[in-house]
């Protein structure tokens, strides 16, 4: 008896036959004719121009890149990751990139605040052997907002994001970043400290009895505080034909309750991106 793919794939052999046929039948001339008279837009070389401008005007980023991190926050062992990259601004009030859609909900000349509804892709035991034992933290939909102050190529910002689901917890930035643009180079560093609540705290740095048995780690009580100050700068260049290349690396630190877990192999955190893009 045939599988439903196996159904599937004839079915889909059925419909393309059938398709080749009736074009074999009609002559090519009143084929052209009938696309022609039907939908002139098919074959007017405009058309493609029109969608262009569109993602010009959205300022579409498309791209890929590798990302050169620790297997996890604490993590001791490194890893590349492969990852898409997309970018869209959709009018001056939507932006949808890998992190989520940002709602630009107040601008002035100098304040800005914008609130966005992201993911939290949790964390998987299986991501490493010194995890063995803690069980999964589940992925949970993040909502969040950024309060940003602009004094010239300085960024004074503090933000807020909120986990539902997974480690049900609560994370705060304050930072600054400064950028400068020299002829098609954009240069910009930035320096943060991140807090987060008991929940969060507890899910990624605690240890419970029931998972310091299965672990082998000592039992850990995780409170709220902060947990990490970073630092980074990247370096993008876009060429005349609207290619980009960015790299950037970042070095973070693990403090408090977070740099004291027995789940924290080395409190030293450094990473390293590159990014081939084109915009649109």
């Amino acid at each position: 008896m045939p599988t439903t793919q196996e159904v599937c794939f004839d079915l889909r052999l059925a419909v393309s036959a059938a398709a080749i046929g009736i074009f074999c039948l009609v002559p090519p001339a009143a084929t052209a004719q009938t696309f022609d008279e039907a939908s002139p837009e098919r074959i007017n070389p405009t058309r493609f121009e029109r969608f262009k401008d569109r993602l010009n005007k959205w300022n579409v980023v498309v791209g890929a890149g590798g990302i050169y991190a620790p297997k996890f926050e604490g993590s001791d062992e490194f890893e590349v990751q492969p990852f898409p990259m997309f970018s869209a601004t959709f009018g001056e009030y939507v932006t949808v990139d890998p992190r989520g859609i940002s709602i630009n909900v107040y601008r002035n000349q100098s304040f800005s605040f914008s609130a966005k509804v992201g993911y939290d892709t949790g964390r998987d035991e299986d991501d490493s052997d010194h995890l063995k034992g803690l069980g999964d933290i589940d992925a949970g939909a993040v909502v969040g907002g950024k309060l940003a102050y602009e004094v010239g190529p300085v960024e004074l910002f503090t933000s807020f994001d909120k986990t539902i689901g997974g480690s049900d917890g609560l994370v705060g930035t304050v930072g600054a970043s400064i950028s400068h643009s020299y002829n098609q180079f954009l240069f910009s560093a930035g320096a943060s400290a991140t807090w987060a609540d008991a929940n969060h705290m507890d899910s990624y740095f605690g240890v419970t009895s029931a998972q310091s048995a299965r672990s082998g780690l000592a039992q850990y009580d995780a409170g709220a505080g902060f947990k990490r100050v970073d630092f980074e700068a990247s370096i993008t260049y876009v060429t005349e034909k609207s290619w980009l290349i960015q790299g950037q690396v970042g070095i973070g630190y693990l403090v408090g309750d977070a740099a004291d877990s027995p789940i924290v192999q080395d409190a030293f955190q450094p990473s390293a991106m590159l990014v081939l893009g084109y915009k649109f």
